[in-house]
């Protein structure tokens, strides 16, 4: 190579590690990240489409099963009543989530905590002070010029993982009658959920489209037996009308009509396992003429047999064809369910990922779909909960009640961060959100005045929920805060390893710290009690992005602490939120090469001002000989306990809420999959 060329070389290598750190060169190979199915054919979305109608459409499917009894729980006063579920189907499910909601994604990715990443990420909003600027440099960390002001619409976000959660198993039968059986199904089903959902997938759409297609045909029977001119429903004047006549009764029937559109949500949430072009087709082609079909021809059949709003779907359906639509319904009820819980597993593990709740297990039970997880604490207590709910209430109509009330707050949770969305993101005015927010109001409203008749059951779940992850997260920041004011400067770092009673042994030392900037307190602590560093020591931080995933060629920042020849560098590993953690072993490996890489970067930044490069190989081969002798994992061990004259409640959050979810919830080494008897754990304690 001529003497310009390789001049030429040094020169671009200088720029890519001036501009953009050590991740420069990786990022060069990510090109336009697309989130799954985003760039599918027609094939494929079609065969997306067609999972989508087993995980997400079982529970608004089976609504039919229980709204005209709970709408009309005291008898159809006037026949015209019985039209107007249909536009809340179209407002609701159609019009703003299928057509507006779904392109509010992050990066591919639905749900409300999407939402709120992707409204943090805009506004430079974080829950945890640990931004860094090369976070911005990720090829899907999209931020445009923002204001703080709209942090006050970020907080009720953090309360969807409660009402989903608690909202899907309460209605998981809904129309069982015998409580003890209930009891037993409900055991079943959460004794499955360890083996995911991505094993079942295609046989729940095929129960689900066999559904669909039995309560379609009920329907079009019951247009053409009874009632034909049913299909004049698409009329407004009806809801006009309805209102005139009912007054008062109109508006408390708005609490029933609301469970036609339970489960609406799920279409946004499980967005990241399909497409958006797949939710579209599946839901305008499949699950609004079914459900449409079915709700007219029920109203058909009532306008004739009125007596029998009490059991109107089972009565609807022709005596040949009961048990075969029985026995599916049953089906299509438990796989509802399933979708249902395994939305509130995602969403959860997103909120776990973002700082937001306490440390659980999450088990990925799916190698195609990252979204596809299982929290087995969160399933136990979720499983006790759906049970003790059955066993309590007994009957279906109060269940009923607290799901309505658990739907509507979450869709008018997402009407709001969609309103915010639309300023900061869309740079649009939110006239469309606040139209959806009014209609919305008014389904709240309604089903509010049940809130003694079981509609507290939500607010008492998410009380205690916000309540623990209030808890969590205030001591997690004010433990980072205790950290970062308390971190090692780079001279105060030198004078220990420079120590004469301080030795450089064999090996790679990987010390774990939650601190992104500067060196971990516990350091000192560690060489005071064992006076020794590894040959090659890496202070480790993991830390999670408002983002779906980080690519893994940007998965390292590096900085080299102190001279060249301490071998010390601080790593930050970047995860997005559906990022699965490696395990240990594929961690260090992946690791140490990205280390090397650093290495060869930096070196190729000093060529370019005359030094040279055989000092990087050198130190190359020095990493590698050091990894063959072992790695060993060190991490500290806080007790944080509240400072001498803090308040009693500031005692009991920090001492007794916040000590309790430590002890028994997961460990942070079984997070990072790092086996026990490979662990040294350093005891410190942290008065905050």
């Amino acid at each position: 190579m001529s003497s310009s060329a390789e001049a030429e070389s040094a020169a671009a290598a200088t720029e890519r590690f001036q501009r953009h750190d050590s991740l420069y060169g990786d990022a060069e190979k990510v090109t336009n990240g697309k989130h799954h199915g985003s760039g599918d054919s027609w094939v494929q979305t079609l065969m997306l489409a067609f999972q989508s109608i087993g995980v997400v459409y079982g529970d608004i499917g089976t609504s039919p099963l229980y709204v005209y009894s709970s709408t009309f729980s005291d008898g159809i006063r006037h026949p015209d009543d019985l039209l107007g579920v249909l536009y809340t189907l179209i407002l609701i499910p159609m019009l703003k989530y299928v057509f507006v909601v779904l392109h509010a994604n992050d990066n591919g990715d639905g749900g409300t905590f999407a939402l709120y990443s992707l409204i943090s990420r805009y506004a430079k909003i974080r829950m945890i002070p640990d931004q860094q600027s090369e976070d911005a440099t990720v090829s899907n960390y999209r931020v445009e010029v923002a204001s703080s002001r709209l942090l006050r619409t970020l907080m009720p976000a953090i309360s969807d993982g409660s009402l989903t959660s608690q909202g899907a198993p309460v209605v998981v039968f809904a129309t069982a009658e015998v409580v003890w059986i209930s009891v037993a199904i409900l055991f079943l089903l959460f004794s499955v959920q360890r083996f995911g959902t991505d094993k079942v997938g295609y046989s729940f759409a095929l129960i689900i489209s066999v559904w669909f297609v039995l309560i379609a045909g009920t329907g079009m029977y019951n247009l053409a037996v009874h009632d034909a001119t049913v299909l004049g429903a698409f009329n407004p004047m009806y809801i006009v009308d309805y209102f005139r006549r009912n007054g008062k009764e109109a508006w408390v029937s708005l609490g029933g009509v609301v469970l036609c559109i339970t489960g609406t949500e799920a279409k946004f949430a499980d967005l990241g396992h399909f497409n958006i072009r797949a939710i579209q087709i599946s839901f305008t082609c499949i699950l609004f003429p079914s459900v449409a079909l079915c709700y007219m021809g029920q109203a058909a059949y009532l306008r004739k047999f009125p007596e029998n709003v009490v059991d109107t779907f089972y009565k609807s359906i022709p005596a040949p064809m009961f048990w075969p639509v029985f026995l599916v319904a049953i089906l299509a009820a438990i796989i509802a369910s399933q979708a249902m819980l395994s939305g509130a597993f995602a969403i959860l593990s997103k909120a776990l990922s973002l700082g937001c709740f306490p440390r659980v297990e999450v088990v990925h039970t799916s190698s195609k779909y990252a979204g596809q997880v299982y929290l087995p604490e969160v399933n136990f207590l979720i499983g006790a909960a759906s049970v003790a709910v059955t066993l309590g209430f007994q009957t279906t109509a109060n269940i009923g009640n607290a799901y309505g009330i658990c739907v509507v707050t979450v869709f008018s949770i997402t009407t709001h961060l969609l309103a915010v969305v639309m300023l900061l993101v869309w740079r649009a005015h939110p006239a469309l959100s606040a139209v959806f927010g009014l209609v919305e109001f008014l389904y709240l409203s309604s089903i509010l005045s049940k809130f003694a008749e079981g509609g507290y059951l939500p607010f008492c779940f998410s009380l205690v929920l916000m309540a623990l992850m209030a808890a969590w997260h205030y001591v997690h920041v004010l433990r980072y805060w205790y950290e970062l004011d308390r971190a090692v400067p780079a001279a105060e770092l030198a004078a220990v390893l420079a120590r004469r009673d301080v030795r450089r042994v064999p090996g790679v030392g990987l010390l774990y710290s939650e601190l992104v900037q500067g060196i971990p307190p516990v350091f000192p602590r560690l060489v005071d009690k064992i006076p020794s560093v590894h040959a090659v020591f890496v202070f480790v931080s993991i830390k999670h992005l408002p983002i779906p995933r980080v690519a893994a060629p940007e998965r390292f920042i590096f900085r080299r602490v102190g001279p060249v020849d301490h071998r010390v560098f601080r790593c930050v590993a970047r995860y997005g939120y559906t990022n699965p953690m490696e395990g240990h072993r594929e961690f260090v490996a992946f690791l140490l090469d990205r280390l090397k890489t650093f290495v060869q970067e930096e070196a190729a930044f000093a060529a370019s001002s005359g030094s040279s490069a055989a000092v990087a190989e050198e130190e190359q081969r020095f990493i590698d000989a050091e990894a063959e002798r072992g790695v060993v994992y060190l991490m500290g061990e806080a007790t944080v306990t509240a400072a001498a004259g803090s308040s009693l409640l500031k005692r009991v959050v920090v001492n007794s809420v916040y000590g309790f979810l430590r002890k028994n919830l997961r460990e942070r080494h079984k997070a990072l999959s790092i086996l026990k008897d490979q662990l040294l754990r350093v005891g410190i304690t942290y008065e905050i």
